[in-house]
């Protein structure tokens, strides 16, 4: 219902805009016909009359980006609910069980485990929020040391193993071509965040089997690549800007039972930009699997230490 009253809402504003304009085009004719012979009041009229189509032609875009973003903040209020609701509700359910009957010791370290996951789950989920915003500030380069990308890359990939209670062969991370080490100038904490943004999504739209390879590699000399593929559902021709905009999530049935909040990728986008780099996407089509690249400056050979990511447990 949602999803049609919005297309509604926007048939009207586009109608409403062509009517409009249509209407003004043809009161410029008029006016031209009517003063073809006072040259002074013909150009004004034409330059009236071409403000006026350009003000309501604006005005109808304007009104759509509006009726859209109203729509993805909605979405994105829904999705974080639930992303907020569901770990408390888990937590409270399994403290009210330790409260109200004794348990073993194994079963209780069980709770406590998926109780540990749960708030990991929580503090992902505010953290991802948090810095959403702040990407908007401008200070961001402060604190800017040598991060090697190797070592924070499979920090990442064994915290979503144990996030997600996956296999080790769930996600691998290839050797890099001729064994170097790509570091680059930037802020370990956002770095991390990206990259498990991408390992979290390429798990999350892997429903029938999570198969995720990364590769690190250097390209045009100066610029370190990292590749995360997975064989979920895909995308279609038309979503890979899209998937980039905050709380954007793709339209269709399938994505609709996968929960997020539409901030992961905008924060990597957003992270990789703030370091002089890029991120893309690319897709051979729906349920085909999907590549998120990011590339990102190489730092120079001359610098400090490199900061390596503490696996967090």
């Amino acid at each position: 219902m949602n999803i049609n009253r919005r297309r509604g809402t926007i048939a009207i504003f586009i109608t409403l805009g062509v009517l409009l304009t249509g209407l003004t085009i043809f009161l410029n004719i008029t006016w031209i016909i009517h003063n073809k012979g006072h040259l002074a009041l013909l150009v004004l009229g034409i330059i009236f009359f071409a403000i006026l189509v350009a003000g309501v032609v604006l005005n109808t875009i304007f009104l759509v980006r509006e009726v859209r973003r109203n729509d993805r903040q909605d979405s994105f209020l829904n999705a974080v609910t639930h992303e907020l609701k569901t770990p408390i509700t888990s937590i409270r359910l399994y403290l009210e069980t330790l409260q109200r009957r004794p348990v073993d010791e194994a079963q209780r370290q069980q709770f406590y485990s998926i109780m540990l996951a749960d708030s990991d789950r929580l503090l992902a989920t505010v953290e991802q929020v948090l810095k959403a915003g702040q990407l908007g500030q401008k200070l961001r380069q402060q604190n800017r040391t040598v991060v090697d990308l190797e070592p924070l890359v499979a920090d990442c990939i064994a915290i979503t193993l144990q996030r997600h209670h996956l296999a080790p062969d769930a996600i691998v991370l290839e050797p890099i071509p001729g064994a170097v080490h790509l570091r680059i100038m930037g802020i370990a904490e956002d770095l991390r965040i990206a990259v498990l943004n991408l390992l979290d999504n390429a798990v999350k739209y892997s429903p029938d089997g999570v198969h995720v390879r990364c590769s690190l590699s250097i390209t045009h000399y100066t610029w370190a690549e990292l590749r995360v593929t997975d064989t979920g559902v895909g995308l279609p021709p038309n979503q890979h800007k899209r998937i980039f905009r905050r709380f954007y999530r793709v339209p269709g049935r399938t994505m609709l039972r996968i929960k997020g909040t539409g901030l992961g990728l905008f924060l990597v986008r957003n992270i990789a930009r703030q370091h002089g780099g890029e991120a893309k996407a690319s897709s051979p089509g729906p349920n085909q699997g999907t590549t998120i690249t990011i590339t990102l400056p190489l730092a120079s050979p001359v610098g400090p230490a490199p900061a390596t990511a503490a696996v967090s447990a």
